[in-house]
C-alpha cells in the first residue's frame, strides 16, 4: 500500500468537485475549492475521521468494499478507479459483463435528480447508487453489505421487505421479479452471477421456485409503483427506466404528476429526508 501516493490522489480527486457535483448544497463560507473532508465522508458511509486519516497518510489498508465507495464518492473514471486500488495495494475489480462501477456521467444525472426518487440498479437487480430520496423512500440500501443489495433476494428473503407495497400489490412484484431474472439469466448464460442468484433462490424459496417453473419472462421497463411510506402514507409513482448498456445498468426514476396527493406526499418526504424508518427493497 502506498500511503503518501493515496492520500495525494484522494486530495485531488476532493478538490476538483464541488458540491454540485454530487448533488450536496454548497452552503456558505467555503474558503477553498473543492468538497470538505466531511462531505466526501459522508457520501463514501465511512467516520470523518477514517476518511482524515486516509488523507494524512496514517490510515490503515481500506478494504475493497471501502475503495468501492471512494470510487463513487469521489466519481472516478474505471481508469482511475483501478488506480485507487492499485495505491491500496488491490487488485483491480474484474471488468466483466456486469460491472460495479457507475459511470461519473450516470452518477451526475443521479445526483441532479434532487426532487425525486432515483437509483442505478444493474439488470440482476443489484442497488449500485441511490440519490438521497430514495434512500428517504426505500431506506439506504447501500448501507448493506453488497450481498444484501439485491433486490429479488431482499424481496423473497427478507421477510420485512414487502411491507413496502400494498398487499394487494406484492404478487405482481414476486411475479416481476422472477420473469426479469429469467430473461437476464437467459440472455447470459455463461454469467455466473444470474445462474448463482437463481440457483439461490430455487432452493431458499418456494414462492420464488414456483414462479420460476410458469416460465414467464420480461424486462424492467415503465410502470406505475405504489409504495407504503411509514411517515406519509401511499404514494402511487410512475417508474421509469433508463438504460445504460454499458453493463447493463439501467437508473430507475420514480416519480409523481404535480398537483396529485402523491406530488404533495413526495413533497412531504423530501421533507422528512433520510431518517431510517422503512426496509431496503424496491
Amino acid at each position: 500500500m502506498n500511503r503518501a501516493e493515496l492520500a495525494d490522489f484522494l486530495r485531488r480527486g476532493r478538490a476538483r468537485l464541488t458540491p454540485s457535483d454530487v448533488g450536496l448544497t454548497p452552503g456558505t463560507r467555503r474558503r477553498i475549492p473543492g468538497l470538505r473532508r466531511e462531505e466526501v465522508a459522508q457520501l463514501a458511509g465511512m467516520s470523518v475521521d477514517y476518511y482524515t486519516r486516509l488523507e494524512q497518510s496514517r490510515g490503515p489498508r481500506p478494504s475493497r468494499q471501502m475503495l468501492t465507495a471512494l470510487a463513487r464518492a469521489l466519481r472516478l473514471t474505471a481508469v482511475e478507479s483501478d488506480h485507487l486500488f492499485h495505491l491500496a495495494g488491490e487488485e483491480p475489480p474484474r471488468r466483466e459483463t456486469t460491472s460495479a462501477h457507475v459511470r461519473p456521467g450516470l452518477l451526475l444525472i443521479l445526483d441532479r435528480l434532487h426532487d425525486t426518487p432515483a437509483q442505478v440498479v444493474n439488470d440482476c437487480g443489484e442497488v449500485l447508487a441511490q440519490n438521497a430520496m430514495a434512500r428517504a423512500l426505500i431506506g439506504d440500501v447501500m448501507s448493506r453489505p453488497r450481498r444484501e443489495r439485491n433486490l429479488a433476494r431482499l424481496y423473497f428473503l427478507d421477510p420485512a421487505a414487502r411491507s413496502l407495497f400494498p398487499q394487494e400489490d406484492r404478487a405482481d412484484h414476486a411475479r416481476a421479479h422472477v420473469a426479469t431474472l429469467r430473461a437476464v439469466a437467459a440472455a447470459r448464460p455463461d454469467d455466473p452471477e444470474p445462474a448463482a442468484l437463481v440457483a439461490e433462490l430455487r432452493s431458499s424459496s418456494e414462492e420464488f421456485a414456483r414462479l420460476w417453473e410458469e416460465h414467464e419472462v420480461s424486462q424492467r421497463n415503465r410502470a406505475t409503483k405504489r409504495f407504503l411510506h411509514p411517515v406519509v402514507g401511499l404514494l402511487e409513482l410512475d417508474c421509469e427506466v433508463m438504460v445504460s448498456h454499458e453493463h447493463h445498468h439501467l437508473l430507475v426514476v420514480h416519480s409523481a404528476r404535480p398537483g396529485t396527493e402523491a406530488y404533495e406526499r413526495l413533497q412531504l418526504l423530501r421533507v422528512v429526508g433520510l431518517q431510517d424508518m422503512s426496509p431496503s427493497t424496491a
